[in-house]
């Protein structure tokens, strides 16, 4: 009898490490299956970043017609958190239990987090909006509450992602763990463009009730898909949980100087911060641009977190193949950063002329650079790391990484308002002014993050050093 199920999972297998990326870290002992069904907690940030920064920022601002630069420092707020990703990570690696669990045991806290951040924003938007009883409600508790919403699921991204990568390095041999935080990421861009997706579709009819649906919806899927995703990742280990018990106890801040005693740590670092502020400072005004300046639907910006998750998908992809293949890490992102400037440069231009057409065409070209861009500090970071320390090592990258997108939030909703408020002449100030502004502040952040990189763009040998082993000998890192 023809077996049509051998021939279609041998088809899928084939398919996965030629067309998606990262997906040849697959081995027997951890199969391409379950290395995607770990990465479903991956989709659920991507929703929460979506819902935060690509729906409820354009809904606040425009529909609910709350100053830009607090819908900004509400969206900044998970960069209290961030700080401690770096904190997170190192807990988890030292983590002690009796069943031998290190990882799992901080996912679940994320997403207890991510839960109640979900369970309090509706009834914040709707005090915000005025809706139904809602109407005579004080402003304040919607402002707090939703500041709390946010400061939540925030906190909960953060243990949930930290900790999460740092489970899936433990699954793979030491040289294949870049690719499966590469596969990590590229499932990130692929929850961020299938939930705004499906969220434009869902609020193509517009409504307080319905935007409370969707989030609520949001909440439970959250804790379905991470729970999935967690589920016999981490076995028990009585052999490791012995092992805790009598391992030294290593202080944070030893551990943490020892790795940037690693040369090139801290430009590395910085050049994460100046590219992160370059590409993310947009992140809260790309929508309500495409709603004021161009006059584009909620559900036509919503799509729009798609197209520029998509161009950053693309260039993981191309980042895959480049690194490689033998490619430098400051090479590729330098061309990242340098593709990110004309992408901003059209996005102004879509104001003046350009329409709907360059408006699109700067956001794939921004999601593309921003995809070269983090998949090469990414990459630097890990070789950079000894296994032992990888919680650490991502946590580093994901603090400066999250800090700086928060920091960059908030400067760009703050410089947005503070231009609004500027005294203009007898014709007054063009909507799209304010958002031009912000957009060549970017520009100038990565003319910095390229002038650092530049220098080091032809040392390929540096790009190609192996990972920094477990002594206390310093090792050269490459600035990417």
């Amino acid at each position: 009898m023809f077996d049509y199920r051998r021939i279609v999972l041998h088809r899928l297998a084939t398919i996965g490490p030629r067309y998606l990326p990262f997906a040849d870290v697959a081995s027997d002992g951890v199969p391409l299956s379950r290395l995607l069904r770990l990465s479903l907690f991956q989709v659920t940030v991507g929703m929460a970043l979506v819902l935060l920064v690509g729906t409820l920022n354009r809904v606040m601002i425009v529909e609910l017609s709350v100053p830009a630069s607090l819908v900004g420092t509400m969206l900044a707020l998970p960069i209290l958190f961030a700080p401690f990703r770096a904190l997170i990570g190192f807990k988890s690696d030292m983590h002690k239990s009796a069943l031998g669990l290190r990882r799992l045991p901080y996912i679940w806290k994320g997403t207890l987090y991510q839960f109640g951040g979900f369970a309090i924003m509706p009834f914040a938007l709707l005090v915000l909006s005025g809706y139904g009883e809602a109407y005579d409600a004080p402003r304040w508790i919607g402002y707090s509450s939703a500041g709390l919403s946010f400061l939540l699921v925030g906190a909960g991204v953060h243990i949930v992602q930290t900790v999460g990568l740092a489970l899936a390095t433990d699954l793979v041999e030491e040289a294949d763990q870049p690719k499966v935080v590469g596969l990590m990421y590229v499932m990130l861009l692929f929850g961020m463009v299938l939930s705004a997706i499906i969220y434009g579709i869902l609020l193509e009819n517009y409504s307080p009730g319905r935007l409370v649906q969707v989030i609520q919806g949001s909440a439970v899927v959250t804790v379905a898909l991470n729970f999935l995703a967690m589920w016999k990742q981490e076995a028990r280990d009585r052999v490791r949980a012995k092992a805790m018990e009598v391992a030294p106890n290593v202080a944070f801040r030893d551990a943490w100087a020892q790795l940037m005693q690693n040369a090139g740590m801290l430009r590395l670092l910085l050049v994460i911060a100046l590219g992160t502020f370059g590409f993310g400072m947009a992140d809260v005004l790309l929508e309500p641009y495409g709603g004021e300046a161009l006059g584009l639907s909620v559900a036509s910006t919503t799509k729009l977190t798609a197209l520029l998750a998509g161009g950053t998908l693309l260039g993981f992809g191309i980042a895959s193949r480049t690194l490689g293949n033998g490619g430098a890490p400051s090479s590729t992102s330098l061309t990242g950063a340098l593709i990110g400037i004309p992408g901003f440069a059209a996005i102004i231009f879509s104001a003046y002329g350009g329409g709907t057409t360059a408006f699109l065409a700067g956001t794939l070209m921004i999601g593309l650079g921003a995809g070269l861009f983090g998949h090469s500090t990414l990459t630097a970071t890990m070789r950079a790391t000894p296994k032992e320390k990888v919680g650490l090592a991502l946590g580093a990258w994901g603090s400066v990484q999250a800090t700086a997108a928060g920091i960059g939030m908030a400067l760009a909703g703050w410089a947005r308002d503070l231009i609004v408020a500027l005294p203009s002449g007898d014709n007054g100030l063009a909507v799209e002014t304010p958002y031009n502004v912000v957009f060549s502040m970017e520009m100038a952040f990565l003319v910095l993050a390229v002038l650092l990189i530049f220098p080091l763009a032809g040392r390929g040998d540096l790009s190609r050093a192996p990972r920094a082993a477990a002594s206390s000998q310093s090792n050269p890192v490459e600035a990417p």
